[in-house]
């Protein structure tokens, strides 16, 4: 926990390695202060078919899933970051957004292989 989904559109593989991307969203993680490294957890799903407003062909965006409890300035903080960090490191991606959910922990189920 948290969890990091990045979706894109799988047209940005041609200039851009996946890994990278998700390698600069879980660094945003670490440097906003209230994360555990050892704990952010990141995957991206490419996406062949979509539709974007405004003739824009490319997207990424980055939701992020943690338990409640940061402020509304910890969010936002968090969120002009990474998407300052993948605006600059990717400036080809035509459109880039972030949002950050609270997960309700007593509801939340976890299951670890060998548990």
């Amino acid at each position: 926990m948290p969890h990091f989904v990045i979706e894109y559109s799988r047209n940005i593989e041609s200039d851009y390695d996946v890994n990278e991307i998700i390698d600069t969203a879980f660094q945003a993680g670490v440097d906003c202060g209230f994360m555990n490294p050892d704990s952010i957890q990141v995957r991206a799903i490419g996406y062949d078919n979509f539709r974007l407003k405004d003739g824009l062909t490319s997207f990424l965006h980055l939701t992020v899933a943690l338990f409640a409890g940061r402020t509304l300035e910890q969010k936002q903080s968090f969120t002009t970051l990474a998407c300052e960090r993948l605006a600059e490191r990717f400036p080809k991606i035509g459109s880039i957004s972030v949002d950050m959910r609270d997960m309700d922990q007593q509801v939340y189920r976890k299951r670890l292989a060998g548990s």
